[in-house]
């Protein structure tokens, strides 16, 4: 038995199909994932996240800790609300973990962060900070006390509108993509890990149940973390444990986006083998596979170009929107854009796209049809 979030007993009522992930006993599905995958796409779908961790980091010394401990620069937080999304390295140049941190006060003066960490990581998450943040004037608190729901899809903001605090609806409501709004206890991020637009909400855990039979009751579907995962896929989002992880860095994983190399005099932990990475022609690409052949594309299955192996894909499955088999890939930086794919034995054709096969429910990776 694993542990449970606040609505563990929803899910129950619901007849959710309950698994062990990172700890807690969290729902596949409801039933159907691929129609609970479709109703995010086109319509709005409600996610209990709460096994998640936030985590507050107050202080005068929280931004230089902060700046130190991502290889992403909270500097770039100019507004009260905005999000960053960034790795946390060690200093072999591998992912920790992947987060979401925010700006809760003024960039004039900030000294309020909120952190959301992934949940089977966040015990090891925590010990790594609080080890580096030995000495500074700084605390960091985890909000163990805090639910977390995701309402996902292009109907979600204005379905949830009305579980919101009047107080904080209109705030909510206008909030421009990557930024958050607070008001008491809660605190609304229009964020997201499906590719579509919608809230993650962090509330009080004791609200939690009333506030997900509400927006049930007002037609938004429940989805699990099997829908979850189709959806991250198709949006191009990268899952931790399985595109990178403590021993693969970011640059291998197509989040050198994320990683801030200016100003150069930031040293933040991993910079020193992040610069050393760079410029080292060998190093590996991360790619979209869109299958063209038969059978389904799934994690740890080879990639051959020309003969020979090229590399190895790391998350891969069945893209209800595409209605085709998609796969991210590390391959070799000389792979070509034909290559095969060994599925039980046979090697099937596939072709190395970009990692984005879907964006706001419109299809941007289509494959060739005979």
């Amino acid at each position: 038995m694993g542990l449970q979030t606040p609505l563990f007993a929803e899910h129950e009522r619901l007849q959710g199909r309950m698994v062990p992930f990172g700890g807690w006993d969290m729902p596949l599905h409801y039933g159907s994932q691929i129609e609970e995958h479709h109703a995010v796409r086109r319509d709005a779908g409600v996610f209990d996240v709460s096994h998640m961790r936030v985590v507050d980091i107050e202080g005068l010394g929280a931004q230089g800790f902060l700046r130190g401990l991502l290889a992403n620069d909270v500097a770039r937080l100019q507004a009260r609300g905005k999000a960053l999304y960034s790795c946390m390295l060690n200093p072999e140049g591998g992912v920790i973990d992947d987060l979401i941190v925010y700006l809760r006060d003024t960039p004039e003066a900030p000294t309020c962060y909120r952190l959301v960490v992934n949940a089977g990581t966040a015990d090891k998450d925590l010990n790594w900070m609080r080890a580096q943040a030995q000495g500074r004037d700084l605390t960091i608190q985890p909000r163990t006390e805090l639910a977390m729901i995701a309402v996902q899809g292009p109907q979600a903001r204005s379905k949830a509108a009305a579980v919101l605090p009047p107080d904080l609806r209109e705030d909510a409501l206008s909030l421009a993509p990557f930024f958050a709004a607070e008001g008491g206890d809660w605190f609304i991020g229009r964020t997201g890990y499906t590719g579509e637009d919608g809230f993650e909400l962090m509330l009080p855990a004791a609200l939690a149940p009333q506030v997900w039979r509400a927006l049930v009751e007002a037609g938004v579907r429940p989805c699990g973390l099997g829908a979850r995962d189709t959806l991250r896929l198709e949006a191009g989002m990268n899952l931790y444990g399985q595109d990178m992880d403590e021993n693969v860095g970011p640059l291998e994983s197509g989040l050198g986006w994320t990683v801030a190399f200016d100003p150069p005099g930031r040293a933040f932990i991993g910079r020193e083998a992040l610069d050393t990475r760079r410029t080292d022609p060998g190093l590996r690409r991360f790619v979209g596979l869109l299958l063209e052949g038969r059978g389904v594309l799934r994690d740890h299955q080879k990639v051959f170009c020309g003969g020979r192996e090229v590399g190895e894909i790391t998350s891969g499955g069945f893209a209800p929107t595409l209605g085709r088999s998609i796969a991210f890939a590390r391959v070799a930086p000389d792979a070509g854009m034909d290559c095969k794919v060994d599925i039980r034995g046979r090697l099937e054709p596939v072709r190395l796209v970009k990692t984005i096969f879907v964006r706001h429910g419109r299809p941007i990776q289509q494959p060739s049809r005979d």
